[in-house]
C-alpha cells in the first residue's frame, strides 16, 4: 500500500516559477488566481512570494493592466455596468486605485450608449404586457448587471411610457 502522498506532484520552485510563467502570458491575472493556483500546487507562502516578485518584476503580473483588461472584457463582453465590474474587482483584492484607472478605460460616451444599447434590446425581448411589471423585470434585469440605479430608473420610464 502506498501512502497519499504518491499521486500528488511536487513541484520545485522552477518549475512552478515556468508553470506561472505560461499561466499569465496566456491571459490577464490578478495576484489572487496567481496565490491561489499555487497554493493549489502545494507550494509554501516563502515560495509562493519568491515566485509572485519574479512574475511581477519580469511584468507577467500587473494588477493595474489586469483590471483594466478585466473592466474593459466585461464590459465589451458581458455588458457589465460600473457597479458590478466594481463588486469584482474588489472580490479579486483588487486596490481602489486600480478599479479607478480600469474604470477610466470606459469613456462616458460608450458607456452611456451600450447601456441604451442594451436596455433597448433586454425590452424587446420581455414579453409582459403590464407596464409596471415590463418596467421591474428590464429594471432587474440591468441592476443585476451593475447599472447603477438613477441610470436604470430614469432609462425605464423613457422607454416605457
Amino acid at each position: 500500500m502506498h501512502s497519499g502522498f504518491s499521486s500528488q506532484k511536487f513541484y520545485s520552485i522552477q518549475e512552478a516559477t515556468k508553470k506561472m510563467e505560461h499561466y499569465c502570458a496566456y491571459q490577464e491575472r490578478c495576484h489572487k488566481e496567481v496565490t491561489e493556483k499555487l497554493r493549489g500546487m502545494n507550494m509554501i507562502p516563502e515560495a509562493i512570494d519568491q515566485i509572485l516578485g519574479h512574475l511581477i518584476q519580469e511584468n507577467y503580473l500587473n494588477e493595474e493592466r489586469f483590471a483594466k483588461a478585466f473592466a474593459r472584457g466585461k464590459f465589451n463582453i458581458k455588458k457589465w455596468g460600473a457597479n458590478r465590474i466594481i463588486r469584482e474587482l474588489r472580490f479579486r483584492d483588487i486596490s481602489p486605485y486600480n478599479i479607478k484607472s480600469a474604470l477610466a478605460e470606459i469613456t462616458n460616451e460608450d458607456y452611456l450608449q451600450t447601456f441604451d444599447e442594451l436596455a433597448r434590446k433586454r425590452l424587446s425581448q420581455i414579453k409582459e404586457t403590464n407596464s409596471f411589471k415590463k418596467k421591474k423585470k428590464l429594471a432587474d434585469y440591468l441592476l443585476y448587471r451593475g447599472w447603477e440605479s438613477h441610470l436604470v430608473y430614469e432609462k425605464a420610464n423613457e422607454l416605457i411610457k
